[in-house]
């Protein structure tokens, strides 16, 4: 039969019971009491706040406190993150939101804006922005240089049609600079403002497509089509007859360019 040593047992139990408080000890002695330690400060980052200028960290500030959920001088153990980022969200100008909680008793909330890319003025009396992902954004003190869409539109219009001109324009540096202002007519015909140059393109009816996949194709390549047309006559037409020549230039047909001039002199065609 084995025998017990009941000295080295007893040793090793000890051994691992003070151990054990040793652990425990030093993690109380280490740990911040939550209770206690307080927000000392809130650290508010808008990244794009130069580039968009919706939103202030003074309005996030007022936001937060409207809900009582300003972190400042309130224990950490009580500063909810997820709330103050779910409550940020329902703001229409915010993209996306991320709250934490340093060691040293800081929060730090950091925001991203959605991007406006056009701005609608309709005939009907709205007013809005649509952004990047084609939303609609409510009006607001924003002030950047951005195209306006004018005329016949209607929301449904706006996002399935006039987005895609707008980041067709927006991603390139001709048109983004060149383009001032779109124009939909009554028959949905597509006027387009440039800013060099004292005259109207005209672009003809967008493709009516009601699957969307298809429509973001077949619409895309019809206006592409229209503006590689539009740049080679700018680069071999107007550049050499001058700017101001016509006041008025018809793309609609694929095989002409209807050109009419100013007043008291005949239009003239290209093809």
């Amino acid at each position: 039969m084995m025998s017990v040593n009941w000295k080295k047992t007893l040793t090793v139990v000890l051994d691992i019971m003070l151990a054990g408080y040793i652990v425990l000890a030093f993690t109380a002695f280490n740990k911040p009491d939550m209770q206690a330690r307080v927000c000392k400060k809130v650290n508010i980052h808008i990244q794009d706040e130069t580039t968009n200028g919706f939103i202030t960290a003074t309005d996030i500030k007022s936001r937060l406190d409207k809900k009582h959920l300003y972190p400042l001088s309130q224990p950490m153990q009580k500063v909810k993150g997820r709330k103050i980022e779910d409550m940020l969200k329902k703001s229409p100008f915010v993209k996306t939101v991320e709250c934490y909680k340093t060691q040293d008793g800081e929060v730090n909330i950091v925001i991203t804006q959605r991007m406006p890319v056009i701005r609608i003025k309709a005939h009907n009396g709205d007013d809005y922005y649509l952004d990047d992902n084609n939303r609609i954004m409510p009006n607001s003190h924003y002030s950047s240089d951005l195209i306006i869409a004018t005329g016949n539109i209607d929301k449904i219009y706006a996002q399935n049609y006039i987005s895609i001109l707008s980041n067709i324009f927006m991603s390139s540096d001709l048109w983004r600079n060149q383009i001032e202002q779109i124009n939909v007519l009554p028959n949905e015909g597509i006027e387009l403002v440039p800013r060099v140059g004292n005259h109207i393109v005209y672009i003809g009816q967008l493709p009516e497509i009601s699957d969307s996949k298809e429509r973001q194709k077949v619409v895309s390549d019809y206006i592409n089509k229209k503006m590689t047309r539009l740049e080679k006559f700018y680069k071999y037409g107007l550049s050499q007859v001058g700017w101001n020549k016509y006041a008025y230039i018809n793309l609609e047909f694929d095989n002409q360019i209807i050109c009419k001039k100013r007043a008291n002199e005949k239009q003239e065609q290209t093809r």
